[in-house]
């Protein structure tokens, strides 16, 4: 019996200011391997397919239960998490890159910041005083918390930015992902109290009108958050709140 093997193709680099340069390696086969796992064996013995001792690859991860989003990559060009991608549904050479949307820091490991300063910069929290007890908060219906779920489970992963193409490094636009949050919390009964603020965020020149409306973001979306009817409701309200805004000074 011919053992199995498995075929990388890893674009990789040393350092931010490094030129990247592809690596192939050639490791065992196992069943129900995933991404993740092919990377550990890698790590395990760092020799590429020449047979070359080397660097072990750097990528981030976490949970390994696709919620923590920390291990997204582009596998075989798309944009995913690396925990579910299994080996056994990939082709090979499986190609494996860093996100294009955010600065590289080494090898599949990116620089995310971006995101989180667009969550800072939307407000995207719920700021109450939590030195005293307050008493129960306001009720939500259920209707609106199964509505409010599907945002919830955004893992601020990046692949909606990676499929994004307003998303570059010329554009202030902050990204479907914030958009989806501003909704989140707005609808809040506690959050709303703070939507004038978002909303103000929303009309600024990183806000909403830097969509394109490709809709690549919900295709790509790994929770299946829907992202293109927040970024239309955002898109109704950001209108109306502007021209109140306009029409009172």
């Amino acid at each position: 019996m011919v053992d199995q093997t498995i075929q990388l193709r890893i674009k990789r680099q040393d350092s931010q200011n490094q030129t990247p340069y592809w690596e192939e390696f050639t490791i065992p086969y196992r069943l129900n391997m995933n991404v993740i796992s092919a990377l550990m064996e890698i790590q395990r013995n760092p020799v590429n397919a020449k047979g070359e001792a080397v660097r072990s690859v750097i990528w981030d991860y976490n949970c390994l239960e696709e919620v923590c989003g920390a291990c997204s990559m582009r596998i075989n060009g798309k944009a995913r998490q690396a925990c579910s991608a299994l080996i056994d549904r990939l082709d090979q050479p499986i190609v494996l890159e860093p996100m294009s949307t955010f600065p590289v820091e080494k090898d599949l490991f990116v620089n995310r910041h971006r995101m989180f300063n667009g969550l800072k910069e939307a407000k995207a929290w719920i700021p109450i005083d939590g030195t005293y007890d307050m008493g129960p908060g306001q009720r939500i219906s259920q209707q609106d918390q199964q509505e409010a779920y599907k945002y919830s489970t955004c893992m601020t992963c990046g692949v909606c930015m990676d499929a994004c193409p307003n998303v570059n490094d010329v554009s202030s636009y902050m990204g479907p992902y914030v958009m989806g949050q501003i909704k989140y919390f707005n609808m809040h009964p506690t959050g709303a109290m703070n939507k004038g603020e978002r909303l103000e965020t929303l009309i600024g020149d990183s806000g909403i009108s830097g969509c394109g409306n490709s809709q690549n973001c919900v295709r790509a979306c790994p929770k299946g958050i829907p992202l293109t009817t927040a970024i239309a409701e955002l898109n109704r309200e950001a209108n109306r709140f502007a021209l109140k805004k306009w029409f009172t000074k």
